[in-house]
């Protein structure tokens, strides 16, 4: 008997519109695997279904599940990083709704940040929902599968959980997250072999365009993994931290639950070396913060420099502007095989970044930090947030004008958005603000996305004006020489097919 089917959805059609074809990344997925082989390492037997990466139609799923026949249907619904949760609940309900209709009478199980958020509102408005886990949902997880009978009596006495009883919606006391001091027992590793492929392991799955230098032959095969989970910080943008959840308010607000967990080196060095010994060599390290405590990065990356001795890894990581410090250690990141550092720099304007990180942004000369970077040959993809609470036509401005000046051989940039399980959700809903009309529209890139307004701009302007940057960038000649320089022509003309692609906007009358 398959005790649990983890069930990754795809995202709803057109909400990467033509990007998607060719351009979006297909991750492996974190949450899934690190929950599948949480549940399996305590007897339970698990599969994995991973719809995007297959490319599963509706029917094909529900026949895959009819085939598997599981005790519970595990929808996990992350996405590509944390923040695409709320985005991916489009494809998930669709999915889950078609099951229904299909009258399979499994039980629905969702995880994922959207759930984490806002688990009343989900119950309530999906009927195709039968269980929500109110955090990660480990503990939560393994005592669902360990029920005999499935009812509201029996549930009741499940912690981190919310369900219906009858037209009610109940949660269960919060349950806690793994403690850092059984992280490598209760969640120990991946379920890397659960995975689907054709021809050789990690073949479905391929990196962003810049992550292989702009070569579509080099985008798999592709894994990513975390070294650690949370983050420390409570910048009001975010909701990383809603996985760490231990209360039952109707609103979950990221910055109430930040704190950082790390598994030893040596315990991770394992899953990366399994990585490698499977011909994986290009990686993402899903941390929010990797280079953030030297007391687990320094080590990992003493030991990942031991294996890239023929600099065959390439490998990029997370981390803020303000936390490069260390002299010296550029080198080490770059021995590791780290050869991007994906870099939040989120403004130009002291005023507007400092706003929403509360104070804890150190104020960095973000130009020289940038410049140490590449003198370490490590490439930088920077990110920066348009439409944040105290931006106006002049600090947007001054950030793509930042962003032209340090010329980073990546540039992503996003139109603040209201996301649930950040601080910005609460306060948009406190201030009425237009609010996306379906999941999909909380992703910047879908067709009828819904930014925020600032104290001085519509979301209709700051929309505008990314779309148009992210152009004029991907346009612009010093970045597209230094691309020739680096990567070769052939990866210019790749970006200049990718810059054809516009994206449609309702919101601007497209």
């Amino acid at each position: 008997m398959i005790n649990a089917l983890f069930v990754v959805p795809g995202n709803a059609k057109g909400v990467y519109q033509a990007l998607s074809d060719d351009y979006s990344a297909i991750e492996t997925p974190t949450w899934a695997l690190l929950l599948a082989e949480s549940c399996r390492s305590i007897g339970f037997n698990v599969k994995i279904l991973d719809i995007t990466a297959e490319k599963l139609s509706h029917q094909n799923a529900v026949d895959r599940i009819i085939e598997i026949n599981p005790k519970f249907i595990v929808f996990v619904v992350y996405g590509q990083n944390v923040n695409a949760g709320t985005t991916n609940m489009s494809g998930a309900v669709a999915l889950s709704s078609f099951i229904k209709l299909n009258k399979i009478n499994s039980p629905i199980i969702y995880i994922g940040s959207h759930v984490q958020a806002l688990p009343i509102d989900a119950l309530e408005k999906e009927s195709s929902i039968d269980i929500v886990c109110t955090n990660e949902g480990v503990y939560s997880l393994r005592n669902l599968l360990n029920l005999e009978n499935i009812n509201p009596v029996a549930l009741s006495k499940v912690n981190g959980i919310g369900y219906r009883d009858f037209d009610k919606v109940i949660l269960t006391p919060a349950e806690k997250v793994v403690p850092q001091e059984r992280l490598e027992i209760d969640l120990p590793g991946y379920a890397w072999d659960l995975l689907p492929y054709e021809e050789k392991p990690f073949d479905l799955y391929r990196s962003p365009m810049w992550h292989a230098e702009y070569d579509f032959n080099q985008r798999s095969p592709y894994a990513a993994i975390q070294t650690s989970l949370g983050c420390q910080f409570k910048c009001e943008f975010c909701m990383i931290n809603i996985i760490n959840r231990n209360d039952n308010d109707p609103i979950g607000v990221a910055g109430n639950y930040s704190s950082m967990r790390y598994w030893p080196t040596d315990f991770i060095i394992k899953e990366f070396d399994k990585l490698i010994q499977m011909g994986v060599e290009t990686i993402r390290i899903v941390d929010e913060m990797f280079l953030l405590n030297p007391k687990y990065y320094i080590p990992l990356c003493e030991q990942l420099s031991e294996r890239n001795t023929n600099d065959n890894l390439r490998m990029w990581a997370y981390s803020r502007i303000d936390t490069i410090r260390r002299p010296g250690i550029l080198n080490l990141v770059r021995q590791a095989g780290i050869k991007w550092l994906c870099l939040g720099i989120e403004s130009g304007d002291k005023e507007v970044r400092l706003e929403v990180s509360k104070g804890k942004f150190e104020d960095v000369n973000i130009t020289k930090v940038i410049e140490k970077v590449h003198d370490a040959d490590i490439e930088v993809m920077a990110n920066y947030i348009f439409g944040l609470p105290k931006d106006s036509k002049e600090t947007m401005k001054k950030t793509f004008d930042l962003s032209k000046d340090l010329c980073t051989s990546g540039w992503n940039t996003y139109a603040a958005m209201a996301l649930p399980g950040s601080q910005l959700y609460k306060t948009a809903i406190e201030m009425q603000y237009k609010l996306p009309e379906d999941y999909a529209g909380y992703s910047f890139h879908a067709y009828n996305t819904q930014p925020l307004p600032t104290e001085f701009l519509t979301p209709e302007e700051v929309l505008e004006y990314r779309d148009q940057c992210f152009t004029d960038y991907h346009s612009f000649e010093p970045f597209l020489n230094k691309i020739e320089k680096k990567f070769g022509i052939d990866a210019v003309e790749n970006i200049k097919k990718m810059t054809k692609i516009k994206l449609k906007r309702k919101i601007l009358g497209d």
